[in-house]
């Protein structure tokens, strides 16, 4: 994950003032685009948040929040509704490489135990974060409802991220240590899922006959 971050952050500094746009695509298809969940979100949001810091920062952050918090918006509606439109006939194919039962399996147990709430949640889980909306528009919520926890954890996922890579992404340990750091985001965002995948295991031994 973190050489295809450097990729994507070498390729947006190529592009010049046309790094916005670049920036707002890759947002939207990461949680926009139900086969694209490993692209960097997290990752990418500190990185552009410590850019935007310094005497010469790269990025302006009036501009990137509400651009970006409008990438991730957008892009949850659209997963919506291509869950709404194609459901689950993407996952009936048991050897897809992309549409697998374990992810969806995994996102719906999500759903299930958070309730409305892990759309929000969901916003700092890479995999499950790509994959909620399209659940949620199989018919697991109602729009209207969707909409506005997907707008709150837009907004908090792109502010938390972008603001804590602002503040701390320039400071020396962390600007000596960054591939690290990057790294330990990447770790502490699938943390959450490697909770819930252990919970369910335990769950599922407890359940097995004896």
């Amino acid at each position: 994950m973190a050489k295809i971050l450097n990729m994507i952050i070498a390729w947006l500094q190529s592009l010049g003032p046309l790094a916005y746009g670049g920036l707002f695509l890759i947002i939207f298809i990461e949680t926009g685009v139900v086969v694209m969940p490993f692209l960097p979100g997290d990752s990418l949001l500190f990185t552009v948040g410590a850019l935007a810091a310094g005497e010469k920062p790269a990025f302006v952050l009036g501009v990137l929040y509400p651009l970006l918090m409008a990438a991730a918006l957008l892009g949850d509606n659209c997963n919506y509704f291509l869950g709404k439109k194609f459901g689950r006939g993407l996952f009936n194919s048991p050897n897809s490489k992309i549409f697998k039962r374990e992810n969806l399996t995994k996102t719906e147990a999500f759903f299930a135990k958070h309730g409305p709430k892990a759309i929000i949640m969901a916003r700092f889980v890479p995999i499950v974060r790509t994959f909620m909306p399209f659940v949620a528009g199989m018919g697991a919520m109602t729009y209207g409802r969707f909409l506005a926890f997907s707008l709150a954890g837009a907004v908090l996922w792109v502010g938390l991220c972008i603001t804590a890579g602002f503040f701390f992404g320039n400071m020396e340990v962390v600007k000596k240590n960054f591939e690290l750091v990057l790294v330990g985001i990447i770790l502490v965002s699938v943390l959450p899922m490697v909770f819930e995948f252990l919970q369910h295991r335990k769950q599922a031994k407890n359940e097995a006959p004896h």
